[in-house]
């Protein structure tokens, strides 16, 4: 029975369900063998232990796992009691253990080789025709407990030896390097690994299967990408950017990479993008495998910052740990912040941190702008609610406040503090305080003082600018999308570094850390900004002449400073704070907007105004749309959609960028390109589809085909070239307007023979883009709520991400009705805050048209669009 346990000194929730503290493991031996005919595993393990105090019972965390035989050096146990729901097993012992003493508890046990990419599971793929298996493992953050009975806490590390029976034929790896090797018989062998440094549960991991590799010697210890047979080539490009990584890293921590190799294994069937097990990363597929020549310049991107996370993990998360899941943005925020500092340092040229500002940073002030999001060090008591918490909070918003301190005290200062915290606690386990300490220390700033607030407050402000000639009043209010704030609610002041830009640079001195205060600017004329490069995470609120004086002086504006401005009017027009045609007005004056990251945000701004409102009337729709061509006209001539080898990074994105919104807003010639171009390539010729405009054809042929469009889309999927066509083409499928041809593809979502449960989720979110279709989709997940909650079990995380999905499209109060009967009487544990959010933004779009359509509709006709 799981234990209520209060840690001393810990921010957590006092009523934290952890295991008894009785004992402490210190090393584990274990032995796997996956039986691949009927998909389960024999396994035994000795787990030594350091007895803390005296008692007759040994409780450890266990689910799914059958226990055949359990002793205590030597002597067998009286009991094992089983706590399905606290998922432990408490072995009742002979004797008393004695405190001081060390034991040995050995167990010999059975499980399922399942196929919910948790635990211990099995992988398919197909080759030449016939379905194969490999054995995987992915422990985080709670599914160690599925492989072997364990102490399945972050802070209970131990080393691990680990010895894998298979096949002779198949790879056996693990996260450290080969031991030894032992032939048995029947064609089997063992394969004994080194022993591990002292790790967690959740990083522990080893894989089986028929694999090959490609690696990278220039550094130091061993790199390989292993990959399942034919798909092993594609893994060069992540080899070689792994070796230039960790060089990076081993010099900027100061700390060598820990381990004698490093290995990176793409998995057919993934749950997430990536695990970040110490030595032996995995991946999904498209995650890890690409030919850099053909891929689209958002996916190398992608493969790149996936590549780096992971491997920042191996110093955050592996080396030192958070000491329970409460601090996992110690983990994820720091990995985040880290690949976008490497990405930056290693490809200058990609400008990364003028798209962090659009991606990373908006990405954790849209979620954090809900009543329903949750502080960055959030308190944890079940296991149920960990998976919850791995959202743009812990990552995006854990990273964002990282970029503001890093900002504060400069990057170097920023990073001898990071180094010096992860030599002081290197294998250990820490709590938010510990990092603060140390970048105090490196700074001689009080950091805790600023940082508190930030990680353990929920949500951000929004600055109000009152202007009176030289001097600003800036008052601070809790911002929500909803902009309903109660008092009680408003209570938090946060420490805002206001970086106020003008003509004569940008005051750093500037903190507003009271509920409002008047500033003198020192500036020569009458520009001024607020949040200088967005590196402060709230939005600013200017009178209505401010924000056209800032539309009318882009040249004045750094690229962070126009994708800031923008992305705040968006989000202030969600909220009422400005009328959705201030929003519209401001981006219609940038035409000749540059950067193809402005234009990333400017576009998405039009098409989540499009999102919202396409429920008012068909002509609506279509006056956005003509706005939107209007809008990317002169540019997307001036740059064309001819991808060319000789174009740099950034003249990639910006074409991509304004084709794809060109086609989504049904632009003639665009259409009629991606049209013949399909046509084409259907017909043989694969060159006619440029990587970068694949995913815009693909959408523009669903938009406005039928049957014989489908099928070749579907024909497509099932034999692309590459995983990323594969995606592409699955992303699509339910933009056809056929109503049967869409509730095919839904049913098939439910088929893992062939949709695999980890694309499900591409599969139906293509069936909510247009206005019918939402409702469509609806629907059918009512329907099949009970297939999908067995598919999509709460103690794994896709479940909530399916339920947001469902959600996502609708935008009438009589969905939302719909939504809260339908859930009303559900037992909602393990997707309940995803549910939550997603209603609540349901709710602020409501609220969003209900408030602005008129007016819309009234700028829509004064400008003709038609």
């Amino acid at each position: 029975m799981c234990q209520l346990n209060n840690l001393a000194g810990s921010a957590s929730a006092p009523h934290r369900e952890v295991l008894p503290t009785n004992v402490k493991p210190t090393k584990y031996t274990l032995s796997f063998e996956p039986d691949f005919s009927n998909f389960t595993f024999a396994g035994t393990e000795t787990i030594e232990l350091e007895v803390n105090q005296s008692s007759d019972s040994i409780t450890l965390n266990s689910t799914e796992i059958t226990i055949h035989d359990a002793n205590v050096s030597d002597v067998p146990v009286k009991s094992i009691d089983y706590d399905e729901k606290g998922q432990t097993a408490t072995f009742h012992l002979a004797d008393s253990l004695t405190e001081g003493s060390i034991v040995h508890l050995n167990i010999k046990f059975s499980g399922i080789l399942n196929d919910k990419m948790a635990g211990f599971y099995r992988s398919s793929y197909n080759e030449n025709g016939t379905t194969k298996y490999l054995a995987t493992t992915q422990m985080e953050p709670t599914d160690c407990r599925r492989a072997f009975p364990s102490f399945d806490e972050p802070a209970l590390k131990a080393k691990f030896d680990i010895s894998l029976i298979a096949d002779r034929n198949l790879v056996c790896l693990s996260n450290m390097n080969e031991k030894s090797t032992t032939l048995l018989d029947n064609d089997r062998k063992k394969v004994t690994f080194h022993t591990t440094p002292l790790m967690s549960t959740y990083l522990v991991a080893f894989v089986i299967g028929d694999l090959k590799y490609v690696e990278n010697n220039s550094y130091r210890v061993p790199i390989k990408v292993y990959a399942t047979p034919g798909s092993e080539h594609l893994g060069q490009y992540a080899a070689d950017i792994t070796a230039k990584t960790l060089v990076f890293f081993d010099k900027k921590f100061d700390i060598p990479y820990p381990l004698p190799k490093c290995d990176l294994v793409a998995i057919p069937d993934f749950s997430a993008g990536a695990m970040e097990n110490f030595g032996l990363i995995t991946f999904r597929n498209a995650d890890l495998l690409i030919n850099p020549k053909e891929t689209d310049v958002t996916m190398l991107t992608r493969v790149t910052e996936v590549v780096m996370h992971e491997l920042a993990h191996q110093w955050f998360g592996n080396l030192v740990t958070m000491d329970f899941w409460d601090g996992l943005w110690l983990n994820e925020g720091f990995a985040t912040w880290m690949s976008w500092f490497a990405c930056n340092s290693l490809y200058p040229e990609w400008k990364v941190w003028e798209s962090y500002v659009s991606d990373t940073l908006q990405g954790a002030m849209n979620l954090d702008a809900l009543r329903s999001s949750h502080p960055v060090e959030v308190p944890v008591q079940r296991a149920d609610q960990i998976n919850q918490i791995f959202d743009n909070i812990s990552y995006s918003k854990g990273s964002s406040l990282l970029k503001m301190i890093a900002d504060w005290l400069g990057e170097d200062v920023f990073i001898k503090g990071v180094s010096n915290y992860l030599k002081k606690h290197k294998w250990g386990n820490t709590q938010t305080s510990d990092l603060w300490a140390s970048l105090s220390e490196a700074s001689g700033e009080d950091v805790v003082k600023v940082m508190d607030i930030w990680t353990k407050k929920v949500g951000y402000p929004i600055i109000h600018v009152k202007e009176d000639g030289k001097k600003i009043t800036v008052t601070q209010k809790r911002y929500l999308t909803s902009a309903d704030v109660k008092p009680e609610e408003d209570e938090v002041l946060y420490p805002v570094f206001l970086n106020v830009k003008t003509s004569e640079g940008t005051d750093r001195s500037l903190v507003l850390d009271a509920r409002s205060k008047t500033f003198d600017l020192s500036t020569s004329d009458d520009f001024f900004k607020l949040n200088s490069g967005q590196t402060g995470i709230y939005r600013s609120s200017y009178e209505q002449s401010r924000w056209a004086k800032l539309g009318k002086a882009p040249e004045k504006l750094s690229v962070e400073d126009r994708v800031g401005l923008v992305a705040d009017a968006r989000a202030l027009s969600v909220s009422g704070y400005i009328p959705t045609t201030d929003l519209l007005n401001l981006v219609r004056s940038w035409t000749d907007e540059e950067n193809y990251v402005v234009w990333d945000t400017i576009l998405d701004s039009v098409f989540s105004v499009r999102s919202a409102f396409k429920n008012v009337s068909d002509e609506v729709d279509r006056a956005l749309k003509a706005f939107t061509r209007e809008l990317i006209s002169k540019q997307l001539h001036q740059v064309g959609w001819d991808f060319k080898d000789t174009d740099s990074f950034t003249e990639q994105q910006l074409k991509q960028s304004l084709f794809s919104s060109a086609a989504g807003a049904d632009q003639k010639e665009v259409v009629a390109y991606c049209q013949k171009a399909f046509k084409d390539y259907v017909a043989g010729s694969k060159n006619a589809i440029h990587p970068n405009s694949r995913s815009s054809v693909f959408t523009v042929v669903a938009k406005n085909g039928g049957k014989e469009e489908f099928d070749q889309l579907y024909k497509i999927y099932l034999n692309p070239s590459s995983a990323e066509e594969k995606l592409a083409a699955l992303r699509n499928l339910g933009r056809v307007p056929d109503k049967e041809l869409r509730a095919k593809l839904l049913d098939l979502s439910l088929q893992s023979d062939v949709i695999k449960q980890q694309d499900m989720l591409y599969a139906i979110v293509g069936c909510t883009a247009e206005k019918d279709a939402a409702s469509q989709v609806w629907q059918w997940f009512t329907v099949n709520w009970d297939k999908i909650y067995k598919i999509l079990p709460p103690g794994l995380s896709m479940l909530g991400s399916a339920v947001s999905v469902a959600i996502r499209g609708l935008g009438t109060s009589a969905d939302r009705e719909n939504v809260e009967n339908f859930f009303k009487n559900k037992d909602t544990a393990g997707f309940d805050q995803a549910l939550a959010q997603s209603l609540e933004a349901l709710n602020s779009k409501i609220a969003w048209v209900e408030r602005d359509s008129q007016a819309v509709k009234e700028w829509i006709s004064t400008n003709g669009y038609k």
